[in-house]
């Protein structure tokens, strides 16, 4: 797992997984994974799926690196608390799966409490055993 701050500010983890190395095929294969571990958490919530790279190909001025085949979001939140109306700046929460030539990359931001930030870096361990 990787870190970079992306565009200098935002925080974000991401992991390289080569096809050889999976036994998941697809970008929909690697959604499901997570929306099982979504749904088997007692405090996270699906809320949905969103096709990254069908959005940003229909549009006129959309662009796509060339090496990108696919690209889909899970987006769900682990909101335990609401404190007040910033609290809701950070949520939902968004794990991207695209699928390159090769490999595989899953990409998403650091979660603002430790705790939930710590089960997504361990689903995402999962997939390198």
């Amino acid at each position: 797992m990787q870190f970079t701050n992306f565009m200098e500010k935002y925080p974000t983890h991401h992991v390289e997984i080569l096809k050889s190395q999976t036994q998941l095929t697809s970008v929909d294969d690697f959604i499901q994974f997570f929306s099982e571990k979504i749904e088997n958490n007692p405090i996270a919530k699906k809320i949905a799926e969103f096709d990254h790279y069908a959005h940003t190909s229909a549009l006129p001025e959309g662009e796509i690196a060339p090496n990108i085949k696919a690209a889909k979001h899970i987006i769900f939140c682990f909101g335990i608390k609401l404190p007040n109306p910033l609290a809701m700046a950070p949520r939902p929460r968004s794990i991207g799966v695209c699928e390159l030539e090769d490999r595989f990359t899953i990409v998403f931001m650091e979660a603002p409490n430790p705790m939930m930030h710590k089960t997504m870096l361990d689903w995402v361990a999962e997939l390198q055993n």
